[in-house]
């Protein structure tokens, strides 16, 4: 019986040392979860990272939101929104297109006037049946600038001077007074290209030069639009569009200036030239009518 009681006694000692030993265990594991919790929250330590990623991106949302200011793209805006050197370009070509639209309403007017009025003193003229009615339709305030009008005044001047002179023009002197007579229509005839000429020069000057001072324009707006890439350090194509845009607006500035001086140059040479061309034939056919009125003794 005592050794029954000594027995359980034992076991009961033994029992409550197990469970002695035994709390710490269960004390770690109830709290052993505490590092998962831990490491569950570390990750909130790292989320400020994607503010990095929002710096980034930050600048091209500038890109877009300055981008957005330009609004609507026009001609104007983009003259408007454009460096001073590129405007100065493009003032002065399209201030050198008007002239040259300027020039050819002149110059179409004038040679209208001037064919009106020379194929009115070539009837005139081909009536005339002595010198003194040549030198009378040649001189009158109604061809007076004429260039074949003037020609022929200059031809019957000469002879008359040589009249007056004492020479006998329809004898002895008549060649000699027919040569001084023609030089006087050469030297008349030799100014001719130069009045029918006026504004060639600037339209020459203009169709050469003007596309080349439209790609000044261009080169220098380019290189704007490359400076504020590097400055908002962005390639956002919305952002640069304007600048290109304005830049080549330049070119096409040029090119409408350009082109038409070349076509009116062209144009206004073949006039002349076709002018220049009557003029000869009636030089001829001025020698020949005053030979022959020298030749009657007229």
């Amino acid at each position: 019986m005592l050794d029954f009681k000594k027995t359980n006694i034992l076991l009961a000692m033994a029992g409550a040392a197990v469970l002695m030993a035994g709390s710490p265990v269960l004390a770690q594991d109830t709290t052993a979860p505490a590092p998962v919790a831990a490491e569950a929250t570390a990750p909130t330590a790292t989320t400020p990272a994607p503010a990095a990623t929002t710096e980034t991106v930050a600048p091209a949302g500038e890109a877009d939101a300055a981008a957005s200011e330009h609004g609507e793209i026009t001609p104007i805006s983009m003259f408007m929104d454009a460096t001073l050197v590129v405007q100065v370009v493009m003032i002065g070509l399209l201030l050198a297109s008007i002239l040259s639209w300027t020039l050819l309403i002149i110059k179409l007017i004038e040679f209208s006037k001037l064919n009106r009025k020379t194929d009115q003193f070539l009837e005139e003229f081909r009536t005339t049946r002595t010198l003194a009615d040549m030198r009378r339709v040649s001189s009158s305030e109604e061809f007076d600038g004429n260039p074949l009008a003037d020609m022929a005044a200059a031809a019957t001047e000469e002879v008359e001077l040589s009249r007056q002179a004492g020479l006998s023009v329809n004898g002895d002197h008549r060649d000699s007074a027919i040569g001084r007579a023609q030089n006087a229509v050469g030297a008349v005839q030799s100014g001719l290209a130069g009045r029918l000429s006026g504004g060639q020069q600037f339209l020459a000057s203009t169709g050469s030069t003007g596309p080349f001072v439209g790609l000044f324009g261009t080169v220098y707006g380019i290189m704007n639009s490359f400076i504020g890439i590097v400055q908002t350090n962005s390639t956002n194509l919305a952002a640069v569009a304007p600048g290109i845009a304005e830049a080549l607006l330049a070119t096409g500035i040029g090119l409408f200036a350009a082109i038409p001086a070349v076509v009116f140059y062209n144009y206004f040479n073949t006039r002349i030239a076709a002018y220049g061309t009557r003029s000869d034939g009636f030089a001829a056919e001025l020698m020949n009518a005053v030979s022959r009125q020298l030749d009657k003794g007229a």
